[in-house]
């Protein structure tokens, strides 16, 4: 039996600008570290290429002028003079502050609601003990600035040190106005005119908007899904999963990226006869446990990926087999009976004891996250990961 299971390997790249081959520059990475480690490239193999250099070499940029150019067009009927709302944008200046900065370049006068006392990705607003001791009822109840920080004079993000109602108001100008409430309708107060800046619950917030006679309500997906003269686009997912690129411009989510992963694969067979799979990630799906803030700030984990990462594991779990049916057997008798149960496990698990508290998230999902762990988001340098043996089991 091999006696090595899952192996990733962070690989580091040359800096990736717009319009460089990303095809060539993936091979050649992995060529070299292959060189210098001296691993062997086998079937099944997964290469995960983070977006953010997918979408580099792209240059799938937008700027924040051309964020209040596609906003005016989008809300044409507004006068000058009305305000603007945004609901539950999530607290983050890397994601949201330039996206904020041109609402209000578009419309001055923004009311932006935030959610207590996380935003939807988990970032702490006020302390959440605190917030249910005080008994708020923030479904129904509504507070403005004054009443919110006569109760949370200065609320600081735990790792950040940033007061986010106090930072929003600056990027978004004198007129703005911050209100606080976990109801979406509370912002019909304000105004009938809504942009909608959560992220996985955008739908279902937009429904609710809309049922309670909202005007014009537009959601992240939908500003800058077509381009503004020659400006970067993303038409299934607008800004979402966008990232501050320089002051006044974002680099967007990457997209029609489905021939990179595939031609990897492809030329990769050609090379070496192995069929590897390929991906294409950006936030990992797992929840910090101290900070309790979720990553998945982009719309998905993996937004292109290779055929043979569809779907999620049927693995059997391996200490409630041992305790059971293996508890009598000890030294090699037991693990060629494991190893037997692998090989002859039922097609699907799914709801079986013997896969009880295996979870079968996506392969993509597992695997983004893993990615994401591996290279960060500092500066590690490894746009690129390479993971061996993730396929295998106890019994390969």
């Amino acid at each position: 039996m091999r006696r090595t299971g899952t192996i990733a390997i962070g690989i580091k790249a040359p800096i990736i600008r717009q319009g460089d081959d990303l095809v060539a520059i993936t091979l050649d990475s992995i060529k070299k570290a292959r060189e210098e480690l001296g691993f062997s490239v086998d079937d099944r193999d997964v290469i995960c290429i983070t977006e953010a250099v997918v979408a580099k070499s792209q240059g799938n940029f937008v700027t924040v002028d051309e964020i209040a150019i596609d906003l005016k067009r989008k809300f044409a009927h507004m006068k000058e003079n009305e305000a603007l709302g945004v609901v539950f944008p999530i607290m983050s200046r890397n994601r949201f502050s330039l996206i904020l900065k041109g609402i209000a370049k578009a419309f001055p006068k923004v009311v932006i609601q935030l959610s207590l006392p996380t935003d939807e990705v988990g970032n702490p607003l006020i302390d959440e003990e605190e917030y249910y001791r005080l008994g708020f009822d923030f479904l129904n109840q509504t507070m403005d600035e004054e009443e919110f920080r006569s109760h949370f004079p200065k609320p600081l993000h735990p790792f950040t040190g940033v007061d986010y109602p106090e930072y929003y108001k600056e990027v978004a100008g004198k007129e703005a106005k911050i209100i606080f409430s976990n109801n979406p309708l509370a912002i019909l107060a304000y105004t009938s005119n809504v942009i909608v800046a959560n992220i996985h619950k955008r739908a279902l917030t937009k429904r609710i908007l809309e049922k309670g006679g909202v005007k014009k309500v537009v959601a992240l997906d939908e500003i800058m899904n077509e381009p503004v003269g020659n400006s970067g686009c993303h038409p299934l997912y607008g800004v979402l999963g966008s990232n501050k690129s320089t002051e006044e411009s974002l680099k967007l989510f990457p997209r029609d990226s489905q021939w990179l992963v595939e031609t990897i694969q492809k030329r990769i067979f050609e090379e070496t006869g192995k069929k590897v799979e390929v991906m294409v990630y950006g936030d990992g799906a797992f929840k910090d446990p101290v900070g309790g803030i979720w990553e998945l700030a982009d719309p998905v984990v993996s937004p292109f990926h290779t055929a043979g990462l569809v779907g999620t594991p049927n693995e059997i779990k391996f200490k409630y087999v041992v305790d059971t049916a293996l508890h009598e057997l000890t030294g090699s008798a037991a693990e060629m009976a494991l190893q037997e149960l692998i090989l002859n496990k039922e097609a699907s698990l799914l709801g079986k004891e013997v896969s009880l508290g295996t979870t079968p998230r996506r392969y993509t999902d597992l695997l983004g996250s893993l990615a994401d762990l591996m290279g960060g988001s500092g500066d590690k340098g490894t746009p690129i990961i390479y993971i061996k043996g993730y396929f295998d089991n106890y019994a390969s």
